[in-house]
């Protein structure tokens, strides 16, 4: 028996967990990111003191932050990796929220510790604590309980080992995992008491990699050897399971096109024949084109978004589903034929169960020859030259600064929906978008996390203004860790995709610009805000390219740095130089309209509307 406080067997716990996947082992979690308060740092934080290297301790500035942060590396680690973080109690602990919301929707897994209310009660009520006159056994952690994929709280230390087993069954599931929460309250994190040595043993948690069922292997070979103009779409998991080179093979063997969503863009490399780039809302004119031709579309590792499916409408009615996916929640969507399996084991399962079969010669020169088309728009938009520097020249420069080893990083705005479009991946971990969530402030947090997990890659953080204001903070966090970044800050002086959202749906841009009102100083002019001196002040080294020439110069100079650099663009805010994706979002407009605005988007959302399916076809 070893004698410890409940928050030092937590750490020692968590620094004894492993993962393993294909025989290799690594550590589950590669530190703990954290803010001290009352509420953790007697016992967590002193248990963290201790634990040196087995556990190293990493200070956020945001709790917010700390969770994004611990996305972004579980993402670039596949998921066989990830950070724990810590909080007080109170405001600490319902920062975390919106992470652990973005965690568990891109089913990425993010250990959560939030400091709690006294178990014993003895102090109550105690700072921060909420009052409910319904129960005392409530706290703001239960505000937890809808964003996790498991919670639960410590109120005695005998409770702690099954807990944390419950809590690395989940995080270490791939069907199952996101966030998880133990709440821990103050005094019960100080409690000592004796604890088995196994406890505390070293463990590995086998990742597995199922098989699909034989039956279910034959219904969804059969329906794929009766296609003609098979289409793939790749999604998160075919990256996560490392499964890009069955999905290369399958493709090449039998002739299928890929299409790609945000979470699988990389899947296939740019430039390969059968590489349809995007799909959906912000997707590319090829893999739309054949979307709306496929006849039977084969989803491996994807949740089928509204942007995936361009909110259901870029499937042909009577086109029928095949979803290879380690979920059999997600497989059964769109009434697909359910496959439910780990995509590289189940993608090399389909390529023999296809054996004989193939798409027409014609069917993969017209692949080529969208693809090819395609590509001349994009190195047009990417040529664009002029002041200030359009969006689609800036996305180009970037693109080729990050060369093979780069790794671009963004989360919301315009700038994910054009980098769906427009970016030209290496292959796969070269495209880091979180756009499950689509949290703004989502941007440097999470390319911290990405650079972490991988530190010999370049990470290239792309951030509009908006985002920047709302969790610039970690720009500190990144210079005070030695962690290096580079940081497009994109000033638009507003909201570019919320600004054309807002014009298309008759709301005329409303909110959508930083201007004063009321006193005529500016008369609806920018606002005397200098980001790139904000940057500065936190820490980062700061350059202000004014040309596409200046800006590729200064990408290089940021490659080239040892520190933190963030090169500060201003763009307008109004300009549209992206090529169209030919391609609809159901963004519900007005029903009673009250100018020509309102009543002409009323008409073309009627006209989309009409156009979406339900993919009810009968199961196999």
């Amino acid at each position: 028996m070893t004698r410890l406080t409940v928050a030092q067997a937590v750490v020692r716990f968590l620094a004894a967990q492993w993962s393993e996947r294909d025989g290799v082992e690594r550590r589950f979690f590669a530190g703990c990111t954290g803010i001290f308060g009352h509420g953790n740092v007697a016992g967590i934080g002193q248990a963290l003191a201790t634990a040196g290297d087995d556990l190293p301790y990493y200070l956020s500035r945001n709790e917010q932050a700390m969770v994004h942060t611990a996305a972004g590396y579980a993402r670039a680690s596949n998921r066989l990796a990830t950070l724990a973080c810590t909080t007080s109690i109170g405001p600490g602990a319902t920062n975390m929220i919106t992470g652990a919301a973005a965690a568990t929707i891109n089913r990425l897994p993010v250990l959560l510790l939030p400091g709690d209310i006294f178990s014993t009660r003895v102090a109550g009520p105690v700072l921060q604590e909420l009052e409910d006159q319904r129960s005392y056994d409530i706290s703001v952690n239960d505000c937890l309980k809808p964003v996790s994929r498991y919670w639960d709280r410590i109120n005695r230390p005998e409770q702690l080992p099954s807990a944390l087993l419950a809590a690395m069954r989940v995080l270490t599931d791939p069907a199952e995992t996101g966030a998880v929460t133990l709440g821990l309250p103050q005094d019960v994190q100080a409690e000592a008491f004796d604890w088995p040595d196994e406890l505390f043993a070293r463990r590995v948690w086998h990742i597995p990699r199922p098989r699909p069922e034989r039956s279910a292997l034959a219904r969804a070979a059969e329906l794929i050897r009766s296609s003609s103009r098979p289409l793939i779409v790749a999604g998160g998991g075919a990256l996560y399971s490392q499964a890009t080179d069955e999905l290369l093979a399958f493709a090449e063997r039998y002739g299928v096109p890929v299409a790609e969503t945000q979470a699988g863009k990389g899947a296939l490399p740019h430039g390969h024949p059968l590489a349809l780039g995007a799909i959906g809302a912000t997707g590319t004119t090829a893999a739309n084109t054949l979307a709306r031709e496929a006849d039977v579309v084969i989803g491996v590792g994807t949740r089928y978004s509204d942007f995936t499916t361009a909110s259901r409408t870029i499937f042909a009615p009577d086109a029928r589903f095949v979803n290879l996916n380690i979920t059999g929640f997600d497989a059964a969507k769109l009434s697909g034929v359910q496959l439910v399996a780990d995509a590289r084991e189940g993608l090399a399962d389909l390529a023999e169960a296809c054996t004989g079969w193939g798409t027409p010669a014609a069917y993969r020169e017209r692949a080529g020859e969208l693809i090819r088309a395609w590509d001349v728009a994009v190195d047009a938009a990417y040529g664009v030259d002029g002041t200030p520097i359009s969006q689609a020249a800036l996305i180009g420069a970037v693109n080729a600064a990050a060369g093979d080893d780069g790794v671009v990083v963004c989360a919301a705005g315009s700038m994910p929906g054009d980098l769906h479009k427009l970016w030209r991946p290496s292959g796969p971990g070269s495209y880091h978008v979180e756009y499950g969530y689509s949290c703004m402030g989502y941007e440097i947090a999470g390319g911290l996390g990405v650079k972490m997990a991988a530190p010999e890659r370049e990470v290239f953080v792309l951030v509009g203004d908006g985002s920047y204001l709302m969790m610039s903070q970690e720009l500190v966090t990144a210079v005070s860790e030695g962690v290096k970044l580079v940081v497009v800050l994109v000033d638009n002086s507003g909201f570019a995709s919320i600004g054309r959202l807002s014009e298309s749906v008759g709301a005329e841009r409303l909110g959508t610009a930083y201007a004063y009102r009321g006193d005529g100083r500016f008369d609806g002019g920018p606002l005397p805000v200098d980001l790139a001196a904000n940057a500065a002040s936190l820490g980062a080294t700061v350059l202000r390219p004014e040309s596409v020439a200046d800006l590729r110069k200064a990408l290089d100079a940021a490659r080239a740095s040892d520190e933190t650099t963030v090169v500060y663009v201003r763009t307008d805010r109004m300009a549209d130089d992206v090529p169209s994706s030919e391609a609809w979002w159901d963004v519900p407009v007005a029903q009673v309209a009250t100018t020509s605005a309102t009543e002409a988007a009323l008409a073309g959302y009627s006209a989309g509307k009409r156009d979406q399916h339900p993919h009810l076809a009968p199961p196999v």
